[in-house]
């Protein structure tokens, strides 16, 4: 082993990232004891009236001292636990030094209330205190942070539980909250300025000269180049899969690293609900639980149609509500791996707080396809010759002025026929060609049947958009009265994001119309996913055969489109962006509802 990867390997484990075999193989000497954190852990607040302190707390998560910004003195943030149809005041105190703020993801309130610093209030200046109120109006698994700076990458980040009405349509015996988060000891002004030198800076799984002479052994060298050379001329890799990983990030659960291993408790045959939130900054998570299947029942807060599968993504801002049974009284792994497969959160599942799991093997490193770049159909499985047909003849309408809805298909991602007989006007909106976009997804497809790069045929039964049916008919919603497109665009050397080639300062505002229907389609010409995120209102995924999901934050995967539609049902000014923290500065756009 080079000096180099000894070098990361022995870092990567300080992070408490390693499997237990790692630890005799490179002779580090770091106990459990020496790894955990020295600080309060996470709790549960409940009632009606809450009071929050956002100040600076010393933390040693890494075996390395540190200062995050916490909620409460917690990291975890406090759980708040909320009733529907409760009036909630929520008194935060800013303990720092510079603005802070709170958002309520996923919350239906007043735009006054959403906490977002230059959209719909000022921001919690230094040593006040500013107070929330609203009426709960939902139930299920949300999450809150801040919307001020990095300050949701350094710790101020929590879940909220909202207990419905309506008992819930499933049972189960006991209830945890799995959050996931990425924290890193760098000041996360500094990764945003390595980024900014280069986009690939935290890569450590770029392509090597021995992948390229492995390639050519394989396929030939004529092959090998031509491939090689497409990459080069799109300015992108086919490992670009996160920009910020587990060289510098840990990955936690609940506040714990791996090492420590959080932990939750089952009585064989009980059911137990697991509220797994993605409260992290930039990572995508796969998640499994090794010998156990998981039974989805919400999603992004909303119940749905119950699906069994074994493996999920959760993309940045999401929320997925699971089910699962213990048959056994052993120590099942709560498991989740970054997509990139730099790391991994951890924690157990078990029947006895002193036998914990162990970590299962990571699965290869994903490598993007041209499928993924939006450039061919690639490998995908793509269903029988006329259902593809059919496909490709759907994607050309949608470049037509007047959009019709996408047929159901196949393997291509089943979409929505209530509008098929009827065009939706196109709203034009501001574009720009220029140094903010230098990738462009020729052929963008819509893929709510393709899991992602990754867990593609992996051989294990993996939760797709096209799962994912509401509880409620959606047959007679109103249909749209015009639809707009949203173009995710970037510039990867120069780590510059936008929305339609234009960035956030530069942007009009988007106009909303109050009680009009709108359909938005995003075309995500990156190489990145991007969790999308409308602030004040639902997005109703199109889901296939006249089904929409409802959900807060919708992930555009690479090099592919997507629709979903909005019911204009809240005045204000709201929040429009990426989920990812470091992409917010640009693919971001002021919503205006007049």
């Amino acid at each position: 082993m080079s000096a180099n990867k000894t070098q990361i390997s022995r870092r990567v484990f300080v992070k408490g990232l390693a499997a237990a075999s790692v630890v005799a193989a490179t002779a580090i000497n770091l106990s459990a004891k020496e790894t955990k954190k020295e600080f309060d852990k996470g709790s549960v607040l409940s009632g009606k009236t809450f009071n929050l302190s956002i100040g600076y707390t010393a933390v040693n998560i890494t075996g390395t001292p540190a200062i995050a910004t916490t909620i409460n003195g917690k990291l975890h943030a406090p759980t708040l636990k909320w009733k529907e149809g409760d009036d909630i005041t929520i008194n935060v105190t800013n303990n720092l030094s510079e603005d802070a703020s709170i958002h309520w993801h996923g919350i239906i309130i007043p735009t006054h209330m959403d906490g977002v610093p230059g959209i719909s209030f000022d921001g919690i200046k230094p040593g006040t205190t500013f107070t929330y109120k609203f009426k709960v109006k939902q139930s299920g698994t949300f999450w809150y942070h801040s919307h001020s700076g990095f300050q949701e990458q350094t710790g101020v980040h929590g879940a909220i539980v909202i207990e419905p009405k309506v008992k819930d349509p499933y049972d189960y015996d006991a209830d945890f909250v799995v959050a996931l988060s990425d924290w890193s000891d760098e000041n996360p002004k500094s990764i945003y300025r390595k980024l900014k030198v280069a986009g690939d800076y935290y890569n450590i799984k770029q392509r090597t000269i021995g992948d390229f002479f492995s390639e050519v052994k394989k396929d030939g060298f004529v092959n090998a180049f031509d491939k090689r050379k497409m990459w080069n001329k799109m300015d992108m890799g086919d490992r670009d899969l996160s920009d910020v990983t587990g060289y510098t990030y840990t990955f936690l659960m609940n506040g714990d690293n791996p090492a420590t291993n959080w932990k939750a408790l089952f009585k064989k045959g009980q059911k137990i609900r697991l509220r797994f939130i993605n409260s992290s900054a930039m990572t995508f998570f796969d998640v499994r639980i090794p010998g156990l299947q998981m039974r989805v029942v919400a999603a992004d807060g909303n119940n749905i149609h119950p699906v069994d599968i074994e493996e999920f993504r959760i993309g940045v801002a999401e929320t997925y509500d699971v089910i699962v049974e213990p048959k056994e009284n052993k120590a099942y792994p709560i498991f989740a791996q970054s997509i990139d497969r730099t790391g991994y959160a951890l924690g157990s599942l078990t029947y006895d707080k002193n036998i914990l799991a162990s970590a299962p093997q990571m699965d290869p490193l994903p490598i993007l396809s041209m499928t993924d770049m939006g450039r061919s159909m690639g490998n995908m499985n793509m269903g029988n010759s006329k259902q593809s047909m059919k496909t490709n003849s759907m994607n050309k309408m949608q470049q037509s002025p007047m959009l019709k809805t996408q047929k159901s298909g196949t393997n291509m991602g089943k979409m929505s026929n209530s509008s098929m007989n009827q065009a939706i006007p196109i709203t034009p909106l501001e574009h720009a060609d220029g140094p903010q976009s230098t990738m462009k997804a020729q052929n963008p497809q819509y893929r709510l049947d393709d899991p992602g790069v990754g867990l593609r045929n992996n051989g294990r039964k993996v939760l797709k958009y096209s799962d994912l049916k509401s509880l409620r008919s959606t047959a007679n919603d109103k249909k749209p009265d015009r639809e707009i497109v949203l173009h995710l665009t970037g510039n990867m050397e120069r780590y510059m994001w936008s929305i339609n080639g234009i960035a956030y300062p530069d942007a009009k505002p988007l106009v909303f119309n109050y009680g009009e229907r709108l359909r938005v389609t995003y075309v995500n010409d990156t190489m990145m996913n991007h969790p999308m995120h409308l602030h004040g209102m639902w997005s109703d995924l199109e889901s296939g055969d006249n089904q929409f999901v409802r959900k807060h934050t919708v992930i555009v995967q690479p090099g592919s489109k997507i629709s979903m539609q909005v019911t204009v049902d809240a005045r204000g000014s709201w929040a429009y962006h990426c989920h990812l923290l470091y992409h917010m500065a640009g693919m971001f756009r002021k919503v205006v509802v007049a």
